[in-house]
Order: structure tokens, then C-alpha cells, then sequence
């Protein structure tokens, strides 16, 4: 089988998309083009033209996949509108916007270069469901698509002021009565897509921003920067005495957030800290925040005695957008730094999330580090093991040992394990009262899953 031939295996999408390494299945201009002309053949109509908004982040294969997108929604009769370089949040936006039926984003969103992905957005500007999905794998495992005739096929034009809308529409969730005016934000843009965007909207609110990340060359993106990789933001926020360090991801989509000393807030110290500044405003729509199995017990015991409560979910900000419109709650988000604000857009955006943050620390007059001491998480320690045998979980002797860890968390704590979504990893959590606990338990599952 060539690299080109779509896998026998129909399952494309993972967590949060189709995602591999470039010029590799998945990730091959064949099965993109395959996959685009499965996507535009749903829901279409004879005789109605229909739209696609395809974005890409900064990845040099986004040419590649590009185009290849643009040949496939062109040959089942699609329009396209090409964006170039823009935040994912920016697609759903941009979809409800120029009223088009489809939206696409081409990232690995975190990963390296030499991966990419695709994200597909339905014309409510939300990622596609997994029913959706599940019709797009078939239909490309088939083979088999509706052709447009030579006088349907569709037309592909760029679209120049996507930039600028993008930037308006972010500034217009910034409240009118705060002013950046004389804060020194440090700004890693991971040399994603975000690297325009980001700052411009931070300098015309009145910051004086030090941007890192912010000159990408097709094969630099997330290298030693960006949310996963915040050392050298923690370094810069020090150096320059910035009041707070903002870094995005590859795809601008997480917000990881660094204090005014260098250290970086746990996500689940910025999830409480938002949920409780909207409850102070009134704006914490169900009195309730959505966020996942991986957040701390620490987050979830706090929110409580606030009277806020708590809705857990599946990984993945699919999973949590789609628990926020089930319950009509206007927040949630993931430890990561995927933050949701559904009233505001239809997917996880870092940087709406920082200006969000930004906003709360001016009403409440207080450092970033104060963000750290709203309440006290339990010791929490992760791993992540190569996944070389799939069944390993339900091997009988693993499935006892596993079982007896958990009694002894039970009451304390708990143990989490998951595969990856976007890679052949596994990861493991556990946390409880007891910090020697949790790391004797950890031990001993990294070496019952090595």
C-alpha cells in the first residue's frame, strides 16, 4: 500500500480532527482531497451553489493540503474561500459570517512541523459531530463520490480583509470600559498562525506587548515555543517585566499563561478563576462550568463551595462545547488551555480567552500570581507511554492490577486511563490527597503499561 492510498482502516478522525504526519497517511494530498470531496458532498442540493472557508496555519505542508482541499470541494461543486494564515477560531467565525455551509482548518494545532491535520466545521461555525465524521470516513473508505458536471465544478478565489474582521470581532469582546494603557504583556505566538493577529489586537487596546514566536518560516512553528513549550515566555516575562505572559498554540486555539514571577498558572487555576469572576458579573449563565476528566478534584471541590457546579466531559473541547449547549452554560474549557465561551464563539480561542483573563484581573486589581492562590489543587501527577499493544488494557492480569490501584485511591483520589486522540500515546493521571500516594501509584502503572 503507497502513502497515498487511503488506509483500509476507515477511522480518520481522532479528538480534535484528521491529524498524522505530513505526506503520510493520513495526511497525503490524496485523502485530503477525498476527504474535502466527502465533506462537500453532505448536505448538498442540484442546482444550489454552496461555500467552503479553508484556513491553514503556518506549517509549510498547508500548501500542499490547501490545495488539495480546494480540488476536492471544487469537484463535487463547492465554492471556496481561501483565508491563508488564520486562528482556528477564526474558521468558525468566518463560516457564519460569509454564511458558508462548511469551514475548514488545516493544523496540527500543537504538533511539530512535520505534522498537520484538518478541522472541519459545520455552517453553524461549530466542528463537525461525530456522526458527521463517522458519514465523512465511510464515504472515503467507498471511494465513491458525486461528481459535479464540467459546468457545476466550483470556483476558488482568496479573500484579503480576513485578518482585519477577525481582529474587530475579537476587540468588540473586550469590554468598553477597560483600557490595556500601560501593561506590558509578554506574547508567544509559537510562530503560528496567530503571529499577526495576536499582537495587533493586544497594541491597538493599548498594551505594550514583547512578542515572541512571531516569524514563521514553514518549519518553525511550536518549536521550543508556543503553550507547550513556555520556558522561553517564562524567561522573557522575567527579563522584561511584563505583568503577564500570554502563549498560544500553533493553531491559536489554547492560552497557557505565565505570572508576573515566571511561573505558569495551571489551567484549572485560570478555568476557576474565570467561571468565578463571570458568577461575580452575573454572566455564569446555569450557575455552571463544563470541563473534562483531566481537571483537577481541587477545581471541582472549589467551584462547589461557591455554589457553582460542575459538568465533566469526554477530552477534547469537542466534548466540552458540546456539554455547554446540552446544559445552556456560557463556560468551560480543558486543563490545556482550550477556554470556551459559546455566547462568544464556537470554539476554544486563546486569544479571546486572554483578553477575557486580561479583563477580570483589571476589574479585580490584582497580579497574575494571584490567580495560582484562589484555591488549592491536590497533588496531580501525568504520564504518557508509547501505545504499542492496544489491547494491553484488557489484558486480565492488567485489568486486576489496575482495578486494586483504584480501591486504594478510592475516597482519596482517582486514576485516569486514556489513548491519545491525535497520537499513538497513552496517558495516564492520578491524583489524590497524598502526594507520596500518587506518585507510588504512577510508578507502578508506567511500569505494569511500559
Amino acid at each position: 500500500m503507497t502513502p497515498s492510498t487511503p488506509p483500509p482502516n476507515p477511522k480518520l478522525f481522532g479528538t480534535d480532527g484528521v491529524r498524522g504526519r505530513a505526506n503520510q497517511a493520513p495526511m497525503t494530498a490524496t485523502i485530503a482531497t477525498a476527504i474535502a470531496m466527502a465533506a462537500g458532498s453532505i448536505g448538498h442540493q442540484p442546482g444550489r451553489r454552496r461555500l467552503a472557508v479553508v484556513g491553514k496555519d503556518t506549517r509549510r505542508s498547508g500548501y500542499m493540503l490547501e490545495a488539495a482541499m480546494t480540488a476536492g470541494f471544487t469537484s463535487v461543486g463547492m465554492d471556496v474561500v481561501l483565508v491563508g494564515p488564520v486562528p482556528t477560531p477564526a474558521i468558525g467565525f468566518l463560516v457564519r459570517s460569509l454564511r458558508a455551509d462548511m469551514g475548514v482548518m488545516i493544523t496540527a494545532s500543537h504538533n511539530p512541523y512535520h505534522d498537520n491535520g484538518i478541522k472541519i466545521f459545520g455552517a453553524d461555525g461549530h466542528k463537525l459531530s461525530d456522526e458527521h465524521e463517522a458519514v465523512i470516513e465511510r464515504m472515503v473508505a467507498g471511494d465513491d463520490f458525486p461528481l459535479a458536471s464540467d459546468d457545476q465544478i466550483g470556483k476558488a478565489q482568496r479573500l484579503d480583509d480576513v485578518a482585519g474582521r477577525y481582529i474587530e470581532f475579537i476587540k468588540s469582546h473586550f469590554p468598553a470600559d477597560l483600557t490595556l494603557d500601560g501593561m506590558r504583556i509578554a506574547l508567544d505566538c509559537a510562530n503560528g498562525a496567530a503571529y499577526k493577529i495576536a499582537p495587533t489586537v493586544l497594541r491597538e487596546l493599548g498594551a505594550e506587548v514583547v512578542a515572541i514566536g512571531v516569524d514563521p518560516n514553514g518549519m518553525n512553528i511550536n518549536d521550543r515555543l508556543g503553550a507547550t513549550n513556555p520556558a522561553r515566555l517564562r524567561q522573557t516575562v522575567v527579563e522584561q517585566r511584563a505583568a503577564i505572559g500570554l502563549a498560544l498554540d500553533g493553531d491559536g486555539d489554547r492560552l497557557v499563561v505565565v505570572d508576573e514571577r515566571g511561573n505558569v498558572v495551571d489551567g484549572d487555576h485560570l478555568l476557576g478563576a474565570l467561571a468565578i469572576g463571570m458568577h461575580q458579573l452575573g454572566q455564569l449563565q446555569g450557575d455552571g462550568v463544563a470541563f473534562t476528566v483531566m481537571s483537577n478534584l481541587g477545581l471541582e471541590q472549589w467551584l462547589t463551595s461557591q455554589g457553582i457546579a460542575s459538568h465533566r466531559t469526554p477530552v477534547g473541547d469537542r466534548k466540552v462545547m458540546a456539554s455547554l449547549r446540552q446544559h445552556d452554560l456560557s463556560f468551560g474549557g480543558e486543563q490545556s488551555g482550550h477556554l470556551l465561551f459559546p455566547q462568544k464563539a464556537t470554539c476554544g480561542d486563546g486569544l479571546l480567552a486572554g483578553l477575557q483573563l486580561l479583563a477580570l484581573l483589571l476589574r479585580w486589581d490584582k497580579p497574575t500570581s494571584a490567580l495560582s492562590q484562589l484555591f488549592p489543587l491536590l497533588p496531580q501527577r501525568q504520564a504518557s507511554l508509547p501505545l504499542t499493544n492496544p489491547g494491553v488494557l484488557n489484558q486480565p492480569t492488567v485489568v486486576s492490577a489496575i482495578a486494586a490501584m483504584e480501591a486504594e485511591l478510592a475516597g482519596h483520589g482517582r486514576l485516569l486511563i486514556r489513548p491519545s486522540g491525535t497520537e499513538p500515546l497513552l496517558r495516564l493521571l492520578v491524583e489524590g490527597e497524598d502526594v507520596a500516594q500518587v506518585n507510588r501509584v504512577i510508578d507502578r502503572l508506567t511500569t505494569l503499561l511500559s
